[in-house]
């Protein structure tokens, strides 16, 4: 019996002020929750197809796990989020043909309330490396450097160069 993929994937995190967290989201998504009940929240995504619920639980919060992410389509919809999260003042990072989780990437960061930091990323290809900065042991997560000052990278009419974060390119 062959089955089909899931339709949509749910993630439920706790946090410890569920009103941050809505003025949070509510800007990061660009919609209202489609549930909300005491201590509570659900959005339901279209695109991508998620269901993310929020749990007032202060005890319970956690930053074991990592990060999350979107991957986006194309360089256009990458610039267009940017900006949309720039005007809201939610940008943490912002990185250009960095090699992470062995994928050569163009992305940006944002950090909600509780500190669990979002990534919106375009793939560019795969790579046989990761840039060596982003697994040293103060990174805090797999692909954020340890902050020594914030670099701010424009994404607006960006071109890709073909030597840029390849071993010996100078640029890592």
């Amino acid at each position: 019996m062959k089955t089909s993929p899931f339709p949509r994937m749910h993630v439920s995190l706790y946090v410890s002020d569920i009103a941050r967290t809505i003025s949070f989201y509510n800007l990061f998504f660009g919609k209202s929750p489609d549930k909300i009940r005491r201590g509570y929240i659900k959005y339901i995504l279209d695109e991508p197809s998620l269901i993310i619920s929020f749990v007032e639980n202060p005890e319970r919060v956690k930053q074991n796990f990592g990060h999350l992410g979107f991957q986006v389509e194309t360089i256009g919809e990458l610039n267009d989020r940017l900006s949309v999260a720039q005007n809201a003042g939610l940008i943490t990072r912002e990185e250009i043909g960095t090699n992470c989780c062995y994928a050569k990437q163009d992305k940006f960061w944002v950090t909600d309330p509780e500190g669990v930091q979002w990534e919106v990323y375009y793939f560019h290809e795969d790579a046989e490396f990761n840039d060596p900065h982003y697994e040293i042991e103060t990174a805090s997560a797999c692909c954020i450097t340890p902050a020594t000052g914030e670099t701010k990278v424009e994404f607006k009419n960006l071109a890709v160069q073909a030597e840029c974060c390849t071993p010996g390119s100078g640029c890592c």
